[in-house]
């Protein structure tokens, strides 16, 4: 039992599974894990997919879901809750409640799995709804622009796409807004921080690469440890964007398709690692 009276670094990650490794629970596990973090999960679905796409989705049982969630939360605790695909409107509500009920106190970073990086839809059209109605209000809410856009009913084409989006999103209610650039064209990515104190803006260079599956689910897992951990969003964010691309740099070159990152890049690169992750404190 944590008897010292600060975070452990505990996750609770309520994803889905995929079956390549690369993305979903998988990646959040080893991404938390790799930063010092302790993972626990609530699984919402099996996918069948590889590199090349996904081929199936099996739900989870609702019950087996909140059960998941609840078992966790009243034994090991978490310090944040993240979260990935969710599924249909019925399982968002219950998850939803299950949050409310449990852990109406624990700083939430809701990532809207909607589509795979493959192009494959993850999330059905009358969840969407049902996701912005449950899960926006005092949540730090990380879409891409194309799930920002769906989300908001904003173009997101540009930097002032993207601020439109956050602005959306704040007004709903989110604690904190992290519109993505990655699929915004340009030689650099600008992500956007928005909160209801201001803008961060951060550049970083576009890393041309086919190794990108699970980078959305990675990043967002990044941001939850540093949370967890006790660091400030500006400072979890920048620790998470330079994790993941030193792990799109030192990717395995697996698949056909969109290959998996190199989660592991700090366990074969510890001086590396050392010096680009330990300067952000808590």
């Amino acid at each position: 039992m944590n008897t010292e009276n600060k975070p452990l670094g505990r996750v609770l990650v309520v994803a889905g599974s995929d079956s390549s490794g690369g993305a979903g629970i998988q990646a959040d596990i080893k991404t938390i894990t790799m930063l010092g973090g302790y993972a626990s999960t609530a699984i919402t679905a099996l996918t069948v997919q590889n590199t090349q796409g996904v081929s199936g989705v099996i739900p989870a049982p609702i019950a087996g879901v909140t059960g998941q969630m609840t078992a966790i939360l009243s034994d090991i605790g978490a310090d944040t809750i993240k979260t990935g695909m969710l599924g249909d409107k019925q399982l968002i509500e219950a998850i939803a409640q299950t949050l409310a009920d449990f852990a109406s106190n624990i700083p939430r970073i809701i990532d809207p799995v909607m589509v795979a990086t493959s192009g494959d839809k993850l999330l059905p059209n009358n969840a969407i709804d049902t996701l912005k109605a449950l899960f926006i209000r005092d949540a730090i809410m990380t879409p891409n622009a194309p799930e920002a856009s769906l989300i908001t009913g904003k173009e997101v084409f540009d930097l002032n796409g993207q601020r439109r989006a956050a602005e959306y999103l704040l007004e709903a209610g989110a604690k904190a807004a992290i519109i993505k650039g990655g699929h915004v064209e340009g030689d650099k990515i600008v992500d956007l921080i928005a909160t209801p104190e201001g803008e961060i803006f951060c550049e970083h260079e576009r890393i041309n690469a086919t190794s990108t599956h699970g980078t959305g689910c990675t990043l967002a897992s990044a941001i939850a440890t540093g949370i967890a951990q006790g660091f400030n969003l500006e400072n979890a964010f920048k620790r998470a964007q330079i994790y993941v691309s030193q792990a799109i740099q030192h990717a395995p070159q697996l698949g056909r398709g969109n290959g998996p990152l190199g989660h592991n890049w700090p366990i074969k690169n510890p001086e590396l690692a050392q010096n680009l992750l330990s300067q952000f404190k808590a």
